[in-house]
This record gives C-alpha cells, structure tokens and sequence, in this order.
C-alpha cells in the first residue's frame, strides 16, 4: 500500500468523526442515513443494482446484504422499505454457481432459522430478496436483476474486501478488545465482484488463516482503528479467488490512570516517569533494525548496550498528552520507563505515533548510575500506513473532546498534502468523496484557517481536483464523483472567505486550479444542448455548458439561482469555433475577491472561457464586442432631482481618478438638453470640462439619456465636479416646467489577462450604457477574468437652493412636518422635565432625624437605597439601630415630614446622632411596623458614614421587609459587607446596571434620572433632541448611498456587514459623537452656580424662632417627667441592662422618684464597671452630664409655678445637683480621655469641575447642533422627494426603535458585566454631594437659656420590633388577602378563557351547514327504499343521482347554486368467491355461499368486464378501473361506518364524468357488463359541491349496502367544512379571538408548570390539575389538528385546479375537521365542568360536593348492583326480541332500550305486539325493581350523606377569603361589618406596647 491509501484511510476517519461523535455514548454509532436497530446499522439503499453489486456496496463499509434472523427485524425492514420497489437481501444460493436452482442460505454460510417465503415452492430460484407488493414476503430471482437493496453493518463484526479496510470504533472511554481475526476465505459469497468465472478449481486451493495476533496488535486498546487487509504481511491463503479479512471484536470500558506493563522486572523499580532537561548535543545510537522493508508490519529497532554495564534502564521520550505526570517544565522533556535492568532494548516502531520526528532515548548504566542521551533518527522508522493511520486516529478522537486548534487544523492539512505529493492520484470514487468530506470538516470553520493551511487546503483541492477526471465515470461512481466536485467548490469557497491577504497569488492559483479540474468532470459525457450543470456554494459559484456551434452567441449564459454576471456572445464565426464539435463553456463567480490590489474591485469577479475537447479556445481582437453585465453585490442608487425651471447644478464628489462617470438622465418629459460637467468650478459654454447633448441614439429611453465620461477622453482627478443641466429651448421661451432625475455613478470594466497578474487592466473593454445601481455593463473584445469597480457618489444637496427646494414644500412636506413634530415633542417634553426637576430639588436633602438626642453630638448619614423591583417602597413606619464593637445605638425612627421617604428605587439621606462613638460597626437591624396600603418594603443597600472620620460601611441588604415575602419578616440584622462582598458578581452587575440605566444611560435617565444629579432633566432631554437630529442627518445623508461591495464579507449569522458599511458607520459616529460628547460633558460636569441672599438683620432664622415658640410653650411637669423616663431609658439601654418598673410605668412616678430610680442606676452601673477600663460607662457619663445639665435647666425654665407642691421645685433641683456631683466623683475617680465630638477635622475642598457659566456653552452647542441639523435634514428631505422621504423615515423610527430598546441595553449589560468581571472597581464616591447637602443641613440648634428640648418619645409602639405572635396574625391576614385577589383573578381570567374558547369553537361552526347538509339529504334519498335489488340501484342512479348532480346550469347540481367540484365516483366493495361454507346437507342444492361483508372476506381481485377472471380489459382508463381493485391509498379515500359494517376506503371505482351525457354512458355501460352482482356488499356514491353563498364545501358520501340477503339499504353521510375563509370584520375579530385564545393557554400551560414544580408527583393527585392539563393538550392537539386541516385543505383544493375533471378526494381535510370538531367539544366540556371548581367558593355547592364524597362508598356498590340489572333485563330482551325487533338487535341496543324505559322514552306497542305475554312481564318486573326498589335505595343514600354534611358541616379556609371579599365589597359602598372591625383590632400591633 503507498502513502495515497493512507491520505484516503486518514481521511476517511474524519469523514465518520461527525457522526461517531454523536452516537458513541449509545454504544451504536450510525451515520446519518442509516437507522440503527438492535446491534446493527441499516442502510436503504434507493439505487437499482444487480445482487452482486449490491453485495459489494455493502463490502465497502464492511458490511453485507442484510440478514433477517427472526420476525422483530423483518418487521423493522418493513417500517422503512419505499413501497412498489423489490430489495435485495442477503439470501443466496448454497452452490457458487448462481444459475443453478439449489436451497438457499445466507451469504456468511448459516442455515435459514427464520423464513417469510410467500410460497414454499419457489424457494430455490436464485437470490433472495423482499416483494413489497406481496406483503414484504421473500421472494427469489436471477441474481443480475437489478433491485434496491438494503446493507447491513454489524457492531463488533467487519468484513473488508481486498484494498477496503474495515473501520473499529467504540464509544468515548472505551477500547477496542478483538476477539477472532482470520484471512482468507471461509464462504465463498463474500468479496465476490471481482471473482473470475470459473469457480471450482479456484475454490479447492482456497484456506485462511488466523491473523489474530497481528490485528492485536495493530488495533487492540484504541478507541478507533483501520485494519489494513494487505497481502503483503497477511500472505494469499486464497490466491484463485481472493481473500478477505474478517474482524470479530468487542467494545470495554477505558482503564483510568493505571499503567500495566506485560513483564514485570526483577529487584526494585524505577520511577515510571521523569523530567530531564532538553540535551543540546545527542549521540546518535547503534541500531539494528529488523525486517526494515517499507511495507512490514512490526518494524522492530534494537539498541544494544556497549558499555560495561551490569543492566541498563532505558527511558524513551513521551510525545502525548496524557499520563501519570504532570507536563515537565519549559526547557525539559518527558521520559517513560520502557525496560528495567536490561542490556539491550527492542522498540516496535508502531510505539512510535509522531510523524516528522526523532525520539530521545536515555540509558542509565545501572552500575555507576552514569546515564547517557540517544536520538533515535526519523529516517529508521520505515512506518506502515496503518502505523500513520493509528497516530492520526488519536489525534481526531482528542479534536472529538477538545476545541481544534488553528495548529492542529494546519499540521493535519500539512500531513495530508505531504501524502498526496508522495502518491499516485486517487484511483477510486468513493474514496475521492471521502477525502473531500473530510477536507470539509476540516475548513468549514473558516476563522480557525491561517495562510499555511490555507495554502495546503488549496494544494489537497488541486489533487482530488485531477482524481475527479483520473476515474472511468460508470453508473456507480457518478453520483459519487458528483457530491465529491459540490464538495470541492465548497470547500474552495471556505478558503476563500478565510483569506489573510498574504500569498493570495499561490492560494488563487490553486482555487483556480481546482474549479477548473470540477468544470472539466462537469462536463465528462456531457451531451451538446443538454442543460448546464451548476455548483452553487456561498461565495463560488460553477457552471458547465456544452453548446452546438451555431447556438453559442443565440443564448445568454449565467449562472441561474444566483447573482450572476450575464456572457451574450456574439457570432465568432468558423475562426474561432469549430464547424462540427461541440463548445465547452465554463462559468465561475467569486463573491470575494481573491488578489489584494492599490484599486478597488468592487463586484462579482467572473471568468468565462470556451474549450473544445478539454483545450482552451482563444478569443480575443474581436470586431464585434462581447456583451457582460456584472452584478454589484449591494444594490441602491444615489438619485437627485433638479427643477429645469432654472438652471440647475449637481455636485459629485470623485474620490477615484480614472473611472467612468455614468449619468443616467430621466426627465419628466422629452426635452433637449445641454449637460456640462466642469471641475471645481461652476461650467459655462465656454468653461468646461466635458459636454454633451442629450438624447443620443440608442434603442431605449434610457440609453438615449445615459452620458458615459469616459477618462480616455476626459481626465478624471479626484475632487468635486459640477454637473450643469440646461433645457435648449426656443427663442422667447423663459423656463420649462420640467424636472430630471439624475442617477450619478462611477464604474470601471477591468480584467486579468493571466491568474497571476499583478494588476487589473482595462484595456479591451469600456463601460456600457445599460450600466445601472445594480450592474455593470462592460462591453469587451477578449474573455477572461472579469471584475469591475463601482462608486456611487455621495448624497449632496446645495444650501444656496434652499428657496427653491422649500417652494416644493406642497409637494412633500413629509420630512418638513416630522422634524417640526420632533420639536414640538421637544417642547413639551422639556416642559414635563422641568416640573420634574423642580419636584427633584425638594428631595435632595438629608434628613435630621427628629428623635434624635439633642445633646448627642456624634454623627452618622446613613444613605438607604430603596429597590426597583414592583412594589419595592413602603407606608410603614422604618425603625434603625446600630451595632457596633462600643456600643449600640438608640432605635431611631426613619421619616421625613417633608417629603415621602422609601420611594420605589429612591435613595434617602438621614443623619444620626448618638453620645458616642460605636466603634467600628458590625451590623445594622432594620424594622417596621407593617402599617399603611404597601407595607412591604425592598431594602437594597444602605451605607453608613462617620461623619467625623469620614469611613464608611456598606450594608448588602437585597431582602424583602414583609410579612408575605421570601422569609416573611418585618424585623432582619444585615452584616457589614466584607470587600469581597463589595466586589462579588452580583453586587457589582447590578450596581453597575442601576447607574447606568438611571444616570449614564442619556434616554433612560430622562425618566429615572437621580434627584441629586447635577445633569438636570432638561438638560438630558435636550442632548437626546440634539443627538437624534444629528442622527438624522448623518442618516439621510447617507440613505440610499450603496455601501462599497467588499471583497470580503463579515457574516454574523442573519447579519452580513461589510467594509463599507463599517466605514459609513465610523463617519457617522465622528459626525454625530464628539459634539454631543461634549455637549454631555460640560452639562454633566459643570458646577451649580452659586446663590447669594441678603439676610435682614435682628430677625432669626424660621427654624430656630419655631423651635424656641416650642420650647416656651412645651415645658411641663409631664414633659419634664417624660425627659427623666428617655434619660433613663437610654442609659438602661446603653449599659444593656434592664429598666427599673417604676421608670417604665410613668403614671404611677413623679419626678422625684423617677431621679432616685436614676441615682440608683448609676450608682450600680459604676460598682458593676469600675474595675474595666474600656466600659462604655466612663464613656456615657460625660453625656449623661450633660443630660442631666439640659434637665437643670428645664427645671429652672419652668420654675416654682410649674410644680403642683410648694417646695417641690426646690428638692428636684437639690436631686439633680446631686447627681451631677456623683456624677462629677465619677470623673476624678478614673481619668479619661477628651471624648470626640461632633467637630470634624478639616477637609480638603473637593470641588472640582467646569465653571458655572460653561452651562451657556453647552445649552449654545445644543441650539446650534440642532437648528443646523434639522435644517439640513428638511433641504434633503425635500431633494428626496415624498416617496423616498416616506422611506426613510420609516428606515429612521425603525433604527432608533431598535437601537433605544434592544441594542443600547445589551451594551450597557455586556459593559456591566465586563465591569463586574474584568475592572471590579466599587465606586460609591458620592463625598462632594454629600458634604454639599451637608453644608446646608443644621442638626440641632441652641434653645432658650441654653436649654435643648428632646422630642422623642419612647411610648411610640414602633420602637420596638412587632411581636411574633402580631406578625403572625399580620401574615395570616396578608396571606387571606393575596388569596382573595388571586381567587378574584382566577375567576375574571378563566371567564376570559371561556369566552375566548366559546367564540374559537362556534367560530368554526357554521349554521348554515345543517341546512345545506339536510337539502342535500333530501335531494338524493328520493326513490329510495329500505329494500332495493341491483335494478332499483341502477334505476336510482340513472332518476336521481344523475338528475340532482347535473342540474340545469352547467356545473352545478339542481339547485343551481351548489358547484359540483369535480366529478362524481362510484364505488363498490366485494366479498370474495366462495367467502363461506355451506353445510354438507344442502351443497347439492346450494352451488356457492357469499358471506356477510368483512375486510377478512373482502375481495381485492383484478378482473376483466363481467368480472371476468382473466383480468384483460380493453377499452379506456375509467373502464379499466371499474374492473381492477384500488387500495385506498390510490383512491384518497378512508374507511368508512354504514349500518351494517365497516368498509375499508379501496375497491373497484369508476369516474361518472362533469357531464350528464358521459355519466350516463358509463351507467349504462356497468348496467349491461352487471357490475353489481350477488357478490356486491356495497355501492358508494363520492362527490364534492361547493355553495358559494354559505361558503362551504360540503363532501357527500351515498351509501347502498347489503346484508348479503340480496337487499340494498340506502344511507348518506355528508359533511360540511369552510376551506376559504371569510372576509369582513367578524373574520378578523375570529382570528383575534383565536389569537387570545392561544396566549390564555400559554398563560395557563406556565401556571400548571409552576403548580408542578411546587408540588412534584403530588401534582397528579389533584383531579383539578388533571383537568387543567386535559384542557392544554386537548387545546395544542386542537390547534396542531387546525393547522393540518388548513394545509391539507390546500393541497386538495391545489390538486382540484389541476385535475379539474377527476374526482377530488377532501377525505383527509373532512377527516381534520372533524376531528377539529370534537375536540372544541371536548374542549367545551371540560371548560364548563372546570366551572364547577369555580363555584366551589358557593356552601351549597360545597356541601353538594362533600356529600357525593361521603356517599361515594355506597353509592358505588348501588351502581354495580344497578349495572347488573340492567345488563340482566338487557341480555333477556336481547335473546327473547332480538330476532324481530330493531331496538334490542344487538345487546348494546338492547342494554340502552332498557335504560331508556327508566327515563319514560319506551315503544310499549311494538313489544307487545311481538308477545303480549311476556312483554308485560318484563316490563312490569323491570319497572318495579329497578325503579321503585334499587334507584329509591340510590337516592336515599344521597339524602343521608347530605344530612350527615350539613350536621357536621366545617367552614373551609375559601369561604373564610370569600367573606373577605365580601366585607371588602360592602366596605366600598360604607358598609360596616363588626367581624372585620374585630379582625382589625387583633391584627394591628397595640399602640401602647413599649
């Protein structure tokens, strides 16, 4: 085998790695067409081939013709064999010789077990195969017919014939193990195309031979393997016939991390593996290499020791990935133990897996430890390809786990190509697709493609390129070489769209190359004339034509489907075309420009060529020029009108020089007119760079007003040109009331004389007239590569026209009102914005709380972010305190009398103060007392801030404060975050998300801009105005300019950008970006202005005169006593010990006592913490000094009088002065440091920013920005004109809307995630606003004398957390109410499902269609009767059948307004000849029996007229079918109910004809051949009308069926449908009810998911969920029925237009709807039942319910009793009457005549008129015991039940919500309700609770 088979085999590999990657973790892999069942792989092969063709198919994949071993695989077979087709199996004769009869076997030699031959005697014909006609029976043949066939590819098992290798594969994480290997031959069926003719002496020298251990070796512990059949080391056991290889191998499971080695050494091991540094000078080793040929298996290298050495322990390098050991380090190798204590080492070179290198050896001389390095050359392993092949192998299946490398992709190209260069070419089909599938797989991902593999792609498709033409085509490999040449375009077409621009000459070539090579094969045995052979890929595109000479320039070539360039030829007469051979012409496209040149090629790059018998034909120096259009790849046209009415000017703009200008003139009316183009000046007459004179000739309109400037007679620089347009008029006329459409474009024909040019030139070929926006027209004298450059100028508009484009304002005033729109919304916008800057003023404060200490003089803000989840803010009342390591502070209630605090997504500011300093703090516990409408509340962060030290402490809350929500608590501590909380994912996304969206985001902040931003609405709303006008003028200055079509495409799935694009797209963001930038910037970033305010003089401040009003007012013996209680209270709750009774019960204290209680508390806090230094205690003190001070001086403020006892005054100032000295004691008896107060250190002035007066800047560039850009807008507006206009405004609202909703907020979420996980930068620097804000806050001010009155009160319930037991009945109440609305929703929506689906299923009902269905009853059930012969059905059809179906107006029944659709068709189903037995005793009288119709006796029979058994008709179609049985497949028909039985949809059918005299004819024509005989069981007449007036179609089937007495009943079955929909408002309201009703199924399908998800398998014990789900599949199945029925109703009314004279089957429609219908019924009935859960919330209804459940015990065993009565009185009447009457015929009847008697609906007369004696009997006994006795029992026991309920009787939870609804109903109309009142009273907390 050479290098070639390995390149095939390797690429085989990846060919199947696609497939094998899917299905290996099932154990079975099969490719995609073929089906997997059992332990096999099934192929269908649809190709006709002869049997021993077909085996060898099958051998190519090492598989056979299938073998059937029991009934489950024929039955499989059967599944998905094609219908009408035979197939071949692997059955075949047991002699060699195919031609003798002899029994047969399968092709492996085993016996027959299991057999489905259709006939016993024909069981030794040939070879086997399947007859689907028969049944799928067995069937034999000459083995040379040609059959489909089906391969079978057994798991474990693999056949390989003579240079096909068998493939072994096994799943991931398991190893092939084989189990039996033999070569040669053991049957002589195998491997059998190529045997010679004479078979016997070939065969007697035929043996094998077991190759088991070589195959071992070769695959054993690989995951994927190709055993390579080669006789080179297998030998020839069968040198006459051949060998073949057989593998019989299992699949195990991969052994993890464990190294076994087959000989374990003696002594102590060395390390397994080691790490050695690289060696930079290597000795190369002695070897003898055994066995060295170039094809030997097992290639053997021996090293042997020549140093005095006792043993040697050798270590090779390790090249792979995986082992025991890390990777080594950089700069060292990997070494693995091969042998211990050896002198001599022998490697098997299949060890060695790399391709191109040496090895490193090491050999440690284990006497004196010395150890020496040894390079093994490449050169002296001669490997084998299997050897190659195995390496390769590992490879793929890693790329299977792991992402493929560019690397990896480009050493595997590199191998490849390596092997092709060193080969012969590819000599087989199948293997050249193989090989371009997998070059497939492996550039199909174009990114991972780099310039070498793209340059070694280029090199395998140039040679599988040249094997396509190497291969004789046969009818087998066609098909093959085919897919192959679509594989290589594209593949070609994959490298070209990953070009780098470098060698693009070397990769061209070989594009070139290999599209030549399939062009050549396109056209191998291509006739002249025949159609063109195309390959379309997605960016090259290949034809191939054969023409006769004479019909080469009378046809247009392109390629069709495509963009395509267009060749008209014209007659190259006899000179260059041969006279009497065929032309070649091939045709490539390239989307994508495969040279890089200084000139832009912007189009398709086309080659044209012609050939004559595989030479090119040269064509060039034409006299007549070739005619080329050359598509642009991106269409669009840069049009602009001027008024002739003055002169009018154009400026174009040339960027390129040396193009062709193209000028396509459309005016409105044919005028002269004089065109001058000057450059950079206006031209005149005299002035000019060129002119002309329009129209010119030409055939058309438009090419007698095209001007091509052409730079061969005018140079064209780049720069701006005018383009004057002049109406030439007769003397005296001023102006022309006319207008002209100019389309300017620039355009260049340019080609490529050779490949590998380095430039394009344009010599030879000149722009055409016909050039337009979408092509190019060139004109040439020479074929070869063509491209051309297209430039389409810029829009421009003149300012200096802007009087005569606004006089056109009437015309097209649509851009004009849109941007006086736009600024009459900004007007009002900005109105609305700046009411709401001034309500956000208010709320820019920080909030000093009121129950703060005034004497408290340590400060913390406190900033609280509410969330922006619904319902996020709160009416209840907030409550904080603050833990820290000194202390913990007072509860402090949160609430601004101001403004509303906790707002949805509001940050609030308030400032604490406490005595002390806590410390750092450690957590902060928040609460509320669940008051108001909304008292949950969503607390997102909160952030502390010492006010002195300015440190600060972030709380991560993220909880729900609710008594319903998630943890369902009002009251939760929150830890201090840690850093690593600040910089979590989580944190940091959504923080990032908030500000973005709320402040950066200049569209969404408009609405949720931040209160304390200096960036005002205002000033946001009016950069959004200005950013969208400039938007809008970048836009439509660039609308409809075509983008530059690149020569390369970036595809982002649905969206393809290109260069040009991009470029419009920068120029735009340059245009529109910078200025608002800065427009942003200066409004963001400019500081407030200052304002001053002049104070009048001996007047105070509003807030201190209140206070002082308060204080004078406000001192009272009960206020001072209050004092006392909250001194005590807090130094209670300081020191964290508890409160004395008689301070906390303040009714039964008095001042003095209260002091005392005091006194008493300091003197034993201070016995308790005299000893500890650091207490709080020594702290507090200097603050309860000074409380006490602040007491004194209340005391004197209210004086002597205050006090109600003389005397009083006195003794309370003595106390408090006694306790100020203890406490004074307290000082001097521990020292202590000066306590912080509320005087910060000095801060730096963070001010920073623009001045003030940079806002006018700003607000100027805003004006400016937007007057200039909406005026310029509405100049081009008005050049556009109206329709253009209209669509780019469309273009613009389309584009802002998906800009502002969809693609600015996934910036902003990829940006916040990019920060969350890149920048994890936490920004909360918000000091300069919070020290502003603080500036202007005063915490608390001087009172009278000195004296500081505190206003709170420690009474307020809210100070402490609500009890467990309030929040529990708060939760229960809570949870009442969300169940009430949920109940109330529940109801509301479920009514709006019903409605929904009332209106769906009576929408598709019509009630016209029971009066049309009855007309036609009654139209064709005249002349009936209930007992008919033959005579009368034929006398029938000929009255009435035909007479209503061919009425008086043609094509219409008699009724004159139904349309007969169609024809009409006749059918009849038979019995079979001798379907019955008839008894011995009468068979002398009786000649034959015909048995009652059953499809078991149907008669499937063809026969001739009169039923002839011979079978031979001659006469016409319709004839033929009337004698010849059709299944009801054939006849689009399907079973159908008569009264008597169930007839299949086949039998013998006749087509009456669209006409009265035709039809007639046919009846009598069946009337005299006796078409209906004694064997006839039924007559079917089949027809179609259509009644425009009700829109329906309504489907007829006439039934005549006999019981085989010989009597014919008559029934019709008809069928009514809408197949066109009606028009009008109704049908618009249907498909929007139809709409709705969908979504409500959505809605509930996602709360019936939900439901599951909460209960798991408990979900499916609710019957009530069980119905909910019975709703949603009966209502998917409705609408997946609807949908087949509209389809199918198509494709019958299709198939009518088409064959508007046959008989139109709508059977499989009729069958949808009425499907359709009963499952809206259903549908219904399950709706309404589900009613009765909805009015369970009804007590009665309740209480009906629970007595059912309490009786159903009884109630059961009553129904069973009253079951078998019934069925007993049923069967008596069945066996007494069932012979005379028509109501008790069957016993189902019966059983329902007798339950009928129950309800009164009973034919009394017609049972005693058949025996009076015992009627009477039965019907009396019946009457009385089931009536009277069991159904009085039955009812009984319901009424007990029900007693038993109504006694015992609980109220449930539903009716306990539905008196909530009900008291909250009443409450609406002022209803009060005592139960609520007291439900209210327990619910609230108590106001008294401290």
């Amino acid at each position: 085998m050479d290098t070639r088979c390995f390149t095939v085999l390797f690429l085989l590999i990846i060919h199947i790695i696609p497939a094998f990657g899917q299905a290996v973790a099932e154990g079975l892999s099969c490719q995609e067409h073929q089906q997997a069942f059992e332990s096999s792989c099934y192929e269908f092969v649809a190709l006709q081939h002869s049997f021993l063709s077909a085996q060898s198919w099958c051998e190519r994949g090492g598989g056979h013709l299938v073998f059937i071993q029991n009934d489950e695989t024929q039955q499989f077979l059967q599944k998905h064999l094609q219908p009408e087709q035979n197939w071949w199996i692997g059955l075949a004769p047991a002699f060699d010789d195919l031609t003798l009869e002899l029994q047969s076997i399968w092709l492996d030699g085993s016996d027959v077990m299991y057999s489905n031959w259709l006939s016993e005697s024909i069981l030794n014909t040939g070879c086997g195969y399947i007859d689907t006609d028969s049944g799928f029976h067995w069937k034999t043949s000459n083995c040379s017919k040609e059959f489909y066939f089906i391969c079978e590819f057994e798991l474990g098992h693999s056949v390989s014939c003579m240079n096909h290798n068998p493939i072994l594969q096994c799943g991931s994480d398991q190893v092939i193990e084989i189990d039996e290997s033999i070569y040669g031959r053991k049957t002589p069926h195998y491997c059998r195309n190529s045997m010679p003719a004479s078979l016997t002496a070939s065969q007697e020298q035929c043996s094998w031979v077991n190759v088991l251990d070589l195959v071992t070796e070769q695959c054993n512990g690989r995951q994927l393997c190709l055993a390579v059949t080669d006789t080179s080391y297998f030998g020839e056991p069968c040198p006459g016939l051949g060998s073949y290889l057989l593998v019989e191998y299992h699949c195990k499971d991969k052994a993890s991390g464990v190294i076994v080695k087959r000989n374990q050494p003696q002594g102590p091991s060395p390390v397994e593996w080691k790490c050695v540094p690289t060696p930079v000078n290597r000795i190369h080793v002695d070897t003898i290499c055994q066995n060295c040929k170039t094809e030997a298996f097992g290639v053997q290298i021996l090293l042997k020791d020549k140093q005095n050495c006792d043993k040697l322990d050798w270590y090779l390098e390790e090249k792979s990935a995986t082992g025991g050991l890390n990777e080594c380090p950089a700069g060292q190798i990997k070494l693995k133990l091969q042998k211990h204590n050896s002198k001599q080492l022998s490697i098997k070179t299949a060890e060695l897996k790399p391709f191109e290198e040496d090895f490193i050896l090491e050999a440690i001389c284990i006497k004196d430890n010395n150890s020496k390095i040894f390079t093994i050359p490449f050169s002296l392993l001669n490997r084998t390809t299997n050897q190659l092949l195995s390496r390769v192998s590992d490879q793929l299946f890693q790329m299977t786990e792991t992402n493929i490398t560019q690397e990896l992709r480009e050493k595997l190209l590199s191998n490849i190509c390596a092997a092709f260069n060193n080969s012969n070419p590819i000599q087989q089909s199948i293997e050249v697709q193989m090989v371009a599938n997998a070059l497939k797989n492996i550039v199909e991902v174009e990114e991972e493609l780099n310039t070498n593999a793209q340059l070694q792609a280029g090199c395998i498709l140039v040679n599988i390129g040249h094997a396509l033409n190497f291969n004789d085509l046969t009818q087998y490999n066609v098909t093959e070489l085919m897919d192959a040449a679509t594989l290589i375009i594209q593949c070609s077409s994959h490298v070209l769209a990953a070009f780098q621009r470098t060698k693009e000459e070397e990769i061209a070539d070989y594009m070139f190359s290999a599209v030549e090579s399939v062009q050549k094969f396109l056209l191998s045995n291509k006739g002249p004339d025949e159609e063109p052979v195309i390959i379309n890929s997605n960016h090259i595109s290949v034809s191939a034509y054969r023409v006769s000479p004479g019909n080469v320039h009378t046809q247009y070539f392109n390629i069709q489907n495509v963009s395509s360039s267009t060749f008209s030829l014209p007659n190259l007469g006899p000179d260059v075309l041969p006279v009497n051979e065929p032309v070649d012409v091939r045709q490539s496209n390239f989307y994508i420009n495969p040279w890089i040149e200084d000139e832009n090629v912007n189009s398709v790059i086309t080659g044209f060529s012609l050939a004559r018998n595989g030479s090119d034909i040269p064509v060039a120096d034409l006299t007549e020029e070739i005619e080329i259009f050359i598509p642009r790849l991106d269409k669009g046209a840069n049009s602009t009108v001027l008024d002739l009415r003055n002169y009018s000017t154009m400026i174009i703009n040339v960027a390129t020089p040396n193009i062709n200008l193209v000028f396509k003139l459309d005016p409105t009316e044919d005028l002269n007119l004089l065109v001058l183009l000057g450059y950079q000046v206006y031209p005149t007459t005299e002035n000019y760079a060129a002119k002309v004179i329009l129209p010119q000739e030409g055939n058309t309109q438009e090419e007698r007003y095209t001007w091509i400037v052409s730079p061969r007679e005018t140079a064209l620089n780049t720069g701006d040109y005018y383009l004057l347009i002049r109406p030439i008029v007769a003397a005296g006329v001023k102006s022309v009331n006319a207008s002209v459409t100019i389309t300017s474009i620039g355009a260049r024909c340019t080609f490529r004389a050779e490949t590998s040019a380095s430039n394009w030139r344009d010599s030879g070929c000149r722009v055409g007239p016909k050039t337009t926006e979408a092509f190019t027209h060139c004109l040439c004298t020479h074929l070869t590569v063509f491209g051309s450059s297209f430039f389409v100028m810029p829009n421009t508009v003149d300012p200096s026209q802007s009087a005569q484009l606004f006089a056109n304002f009437a015309n097209n005033p649509v851009v004009v009102c849109f941007i006086g729109a736009i600024f009459l919304v900004y007007i009002l916008t900005a109105t609305w914005a700046r009411r709401k800057d001034l309500q956000d003023k208010a709320k820019v404060k920080v909030t000093v709380l009121e129950d703060n200490d005034p004497l408290a003089e340590y400060r913390y803000l406190l900033k609280i972010s509410t969330g922006h989840r619904i319902g996020s803010s709160t009416s209840s009342q907030v409550i904080v305190t603050l833990q820290g390591t000194e202390g913990e502070s007072a509860p402090h209630h949160l609430n601004d009398p101001e403004k509303p605090v906790f707002e949805r997504g509001g940050v609030d500011l308030f400032l604490l103060t406490t005595p002390y300093s806590l410390g750092e703090l450690q957590s902060i516990r928040l609460w509320h007392d669940n008051t108001g409408d909304h008292p949950a509340w969503y607390v997102n962060t909160v952030m502390v801030q010492d006010m002195q030290t300015d440190q600060k402490w972030h709380f991560l809350c993220s909880s729900w404060l609710a008594v319903d929500i998630e943890e369902c608590t009002v009251d939760k501590v929150f830890p201090v975050a840690t850093e690593m909380d600040l910089k979590g994912f989580s944190n940091l996304f959504f923080m990032k998300t908030t500000t973005d969206f709320c402040d950066g985001h200049i569209w969404y902040s408009v609405v949720s801009r931040p209160p304390s931003s200096n960036f005002t609405r205002v000033q946001r709303v009016s950069c959004c105005f200005s950013i969208l006008l400039c938007s809008m003028l970048t836009s439509i200055m660039f609308y409809g300019i075509p983008t530059d079509p690149s020569e390369q495409t970036m595809d982002l799935g649905q969206i393809q950008l290109t260069w040009s694009q991009v470029i419009i797209g920068i120029q735009s963001s340059i245009i529109v970006f910078p200025v608002n930038l800065l427009i942003v910037g200066i409004f963001r970033h400019a500081r407030p202005r200052k304002k001053t305010t002049k104070q009048k003089k001996h007047k105070l401040p509003e807030p201190l005169q209140m206070e002082k009003d308060f204080e004078q007012n406000n001192v009272t013996i009960h206020f001072l006593i209050k004092d006392i209680q909250r001194i005590s209270y807090l130094f209670a709750n300081a020191m964290r010990c508890s409160v004395p009774k008689k301070v906390i019960h303040c009714e039964k204290a008095d001042i003095i006592t209260l002091l005392s209680e005091l006194q008493n508390l300091i003197e034993e806090q201070h016995f308790k913490h005299k000893n500890e230094a650091s207490s709080v205690f020594w702290t507090y003190i200097h603050h309860l000094y000074k409380q006490l001070e602040n007491v004194e001086g209340e005391v004197k403020l209210l004086g002597p009088s205050g006090f109600s006892r003389p005397g009083c005054y006195s003794q309370v100032l003595l106390q408090v002065q006694s306790i100020k000295k203890l406490l004074e004691s307290n000082f001097s008896s521990r020292p202590i440091n000066e306590l912080r107060t509320g005087s910060s250190n000095p801060k730096k002035d963070r001010r920073g920013g623009l001045p003030w007066w940079f806002v006018y800047v700003g607000w100027f560039l805003v004006l400016a920005t937007s007057v200039v850009s909406g005026y310029f807008t509405m100049l081009y507006g008005l050049k556009y004109g109206k329709d253009r206009s209209i669509s780019w405004i469309i273009s613009i609202v389309m584009s802002f809307t998906e800009s502002l909703f969809f693609t600015q907020p996934v910036k902003v979420l990829c940006f916040a995630i990019f920060f969350a996980l890149v920048v994890k930068n936490v920004n909360y620097d918000d000091a300069e606003l919070v020290e502003k804000i603080c500036k202007k806050t005063t915490t608390s001010t001087d009172g009278l004398d000195g004296v500081r009155l505190a206003k709170r009160d420690c009474a307020n319930h809210y100070y402490q957390p609500p009890p467990s037991t309030d929040l529990e009945k708060m939760r229960s109440n809570m949870v009442k109410q969300q169940k009430a609305r949920a109940l109330i929703m529940e109801i509301l929506v479920f009514l709006g499902f019903l409605w929904m689906l009332l209106l769906v299923a009576y929408g598709q009902r019509d009630p016209n269609a029971y009066y049309l269905t009855q007309h036609i009853r009654q139209s064709f059930s005249n002349g009936t009767g209930e007992s008919m012969n033959q005579n009368d059905v034929f006398t029938w059809a000929k009255s009435v059948l035909l007479s209503n179906l061919f009425g008086q107006y043609p094509g219409f029944i008699t009724d004159g307004n139904s349309k007969l659709v169609g024809s009409a068709r006749l059918r009849q189903v038979r019995v079979r000849t001798g379907s019955c037995e008839i008894a011995k005793s009468m068979q002398n009288s009786v000649p034959d029996c015909n048995a009652p119709y059953s499809w078991e006796n149907e008669d499937m029979g063809s026969y001739g007229p009169g039923w002839d058994q011979s079978g031979f008709v001659n006469g016409s179609e319709d004839i033929i079918t009337a004698w010849q049985y059709q299944s009801q497949s054939e006849l689009r028909s399907y079973p159908i109910w008569g009264m008597i039985a169930l007839y299949r949809g086949g039998g013998y059918a006749v087509d009456l004809g669209s006409d009265l005299q035709n039809a007639s004819r046919k009846l009598q024509y069946l009337l005299n051949s006796t078409w209906l005989d004694k064997y006839t069981r039924a007559v079917f007449a089949e027809f179609t009308v259509y009644n425009a007036n009700v829109n329906l179609f309504c489907i007829v089937t006439l039934i005549l069926e006999s019981t085989a007495v010989g009597a014919f009943e008559f029934r019709s079955v008809v069928q009514s449908i809408r197949l066109y929909q009606s028009t009008g408002g109704f049908q618009s309201f249907l498909m929007a009810s139809q709409a709705f009703y969908l979504l409500f199924i959505i809605y509930y399908m996602f709360l019936q998911a939900k439901q599951l998800k909460r209960h798991k398998w408990a979900y499916f014990k609710n019957k009530w969920n069980l119905l909910d789900l019975a709703i949603i599949i009966l209502s998917w199945s409705a609408l997946s029925v609807f949908i087949k029925r509209t389809v199918q109703g198509d494709k019958d009314i299709a198939y009518y237009q088409k064959n508007k004279d046959q008989f139109p089957s709508f059977n499989d429609t009729a069958i949808a709807d009425a499907t359709l219908g009963y499952l809206m019924a259903f549908l219904v009935l399950l709706a309404s039942v589900k009613l009765w859960h909805l009015l369970r919330l009804n007590p009665k209804l309740r209480l009906i319910t629970s007595s059912l459940q309490r009786a159903w015990n009884e109630l059961s065993s009553f129904t069973v009793v009253i079951f078998i009565v019934f069925l007993a009185y049923a069967l008596t009447c069945n066996l007494i009457f069932g012979g005379k009457l028509y109501s008790y015929k069957t016993v189902p009847e019966a059983f329902l005549t007798i339950f009928s008697l129950q309800l009164g609906i009973f034919n009394y007369d017609e049972v005693v008129d058949s025996d009076p004696l015992l009627a009477v009997l039965i019907v009396t006994t019946c009457v009385v015991f089931i009536t009277f006795v069991i159904l009085t029992l039955f009812v009984s026991v319901i009424l007990e039940a029900f007693s038993e309920e109504q006694q015992n009787h609980q109220p449930s939870e539903e009716e306990e919500i539905v008196n909530l609804i009900l008291m909250k109903i009443l409450s609406l109309f002022g209803i009060k309700c005592k139960k609520r009142e007291a439900d209210d009273k327990e619910t609230l907390p108590s106001e008294s609770t401290t």
